[in-house]
C-alpha cells in the first residue's frame, strides 16, 4: 500500500483510508471537519448502543515511549468498541530500544500490525517510521504536534457551543506541542485564535506562520500576545495546559517564576464570556496553571474534553484503517 498525506476535494468514508495522522497540517480544512463531525457521530451511536464492529480483525500496534493515561486507554478501548485489537508496547521492550533502525522496526511491524499509534519523544523520528512502514501511522504526541488531542479538544467545544467558526478560542501558557496543534485545527476550523505565553515560550514562529495562512482560507485569525488579559477578553474558550511537560522537570522552579502571570483563575476569567468553555488536555496541576475554582467550576469541561479523545480517535482509527 503506497501511503500519501495529499489532501482530497471529496470527503468519503474511504477518502482518508491507508492516510499517516501526523499533524494536522497534512489535512485539509474539509476533512478535519469531516472527521470532528464524524466523532460527533460515533458518539452519539456509542451511547445509543450501537457499536458496529468495523475494525473487526484489524490489530493497532501501540508504542509508548511517554507515560500515558488518556491516550493509552482512549486508543486501547476505541479498538474494543469497533472490533479490533490494541495491542500495547513499551518502547523499552522493544529491539528499536536496543539500537535496531526507525527503518527496519517500520518495515516489520508493516508486516503484523493494520496501523499503528505511537506516542514518542521526536517528531523526526514518527517521521521517520511513517515513511518506512506500509500502514498508518498515528501520532499520539510527540515534541512537536498532539493532533488526537486537538480533534478531542474542538469535539468539546462543538458538543457545548454547536458551532466552531467565529468562535474565539484563548489559549494562554507554554507555546508546546498541544498547543501548535490546537491553534493549527482551530485556524481550519475558522476559529478566532489568539495565544498568549510569556517571553521565552512562545508558539512555534514557523508553525505560527502556517496557521495564520490556513485561518486566512476559513475567515478565521490568529494572533499572538504577552498579556493573558488580552487573550481572553471576550472568548468563547479558555485552554491552558502545564507549565513543566514530560522532561522539562529540571526547568520546573524557573518556569513557576516566568509563567506567575499566566495562571486561568476567576480573576482572569471574568475578561472571558460569562458562557466561557475551560479546557485543560489533563493532567492538570491545581493552584499552578489554573486555580481550582476554575477547574472545578461550572465552565470547566476538562473531563467530558478527555473522554472525547476516545471518541476523536475512534474517528480517525475508522478512517484510516
Amino acid at each position: 500500500m503506497v501511503k500519501t498525506n495529499q489532501t482530497t476535494t471529496s470527503i468519503n468514508k474511504d477518502s482518508l483510508k491507508g492516510r499517516d495522522f501526523l499533524t494536522l497540517l497534512d489535512y485539509s480544512s474539509e476533512e478535519i471537519a469531516y472527521l470532528i463531525q464524524l466523532a460527533y457521530d460515533m458518539k452519539q451511536d456509542t451511547l445509543a448502543g450501537k457499536t458496529p464492529a468495523i475494525l473487526a480483525g484489524k490489530t493497532l500496534g501501540m508504542i509508548f515511549e511517554k507515560n500515558s493515561t488518556r491516550t493509552r486507554i482512549s486508543f486501547d478501548v476505541g479498538m474494543i468498541q469497533l472490533g479490533g485489537h490494541g495491542l500495547f508496547m513499551n518502547a523499552r521492550d522493544l529491539q528499536i530500544g536496543r539500537g535496531e533502525s526507525v527503518s527496519d522496526t517500520g518495515k516489520v511491524l508493516s508486516e503484523f500490525l493494520d496501523g499503528v499509534m505511537i506516542r514518542a519523544k521526536s517528531h523526526k523520528m514518527v517521521e521517520e517510521l511513517a515513511e518506512h512502514t506500509s500502514v498508518p501511522i498515528i501520532n499520539g504526541l510527540t515534541d512537536l504536534f498532539h493532533p488526537c488531542q486537538a480533534m478531542a479538544d474542538l469535539l468539546t467545544i462543538k458538543e457545548v457551543k454547536g458551532d466552531l467558526k467565529g468562535l474565539k478560542l484563548s489559549y494562554i501558557g507554554d507555546g508546546n506541542n498541544v498547543a501548535h496543534s490546537l491553534v493549527i485545527a482551530g485556524a481550519h476550523m475558522g476559529m478566532h485564535v489568539s495565544v498568549a505565553t510569556p517571553k521565552g515560550y512562545e508558539y512555534h514562529s514557523g508553525l505560527f506562520e502556517k496557521a495564520k495562512k490556513i485561518a486566512e482560507s476559513t475567515g478565521g485569525s490568529v494572533t499572538s500576545t504577552y498579556d493573558p488579559i488580552e487573550s481572553a477578553t471576550d472568548a468563547d474558550a479558555i485552554y491552558t495546559d502545564v507549565w513543566t511537560s514530560m522532561g522539562q522537570e529540571e526547568e520546573a522552579a524557573k518556569r513557576l517564576v516566568d509563567f506567575e502571570d499566566f495562571q486561568i483563575n476567576d480573576q482572569l476569567v471574568c475578561h472571558a464570556k460569562k458562557d466561557y468553555v475551560f479546557l485543560h488536555c489533563l493532567p492538570a496541576h491545581r493552584e499552578e496553571e489554573v486555580s481550582t475554582s476554575v477547574i472545578d467550576g461550572n465552565n470547566s469541561y476538562v473531563f467530558q474534553q478527555a473522554g472525547n479523545r476516545l471518541h476523536a480517535q475512534k474517528a480517525i482509527l475508522a478512517s484510516l484503517l
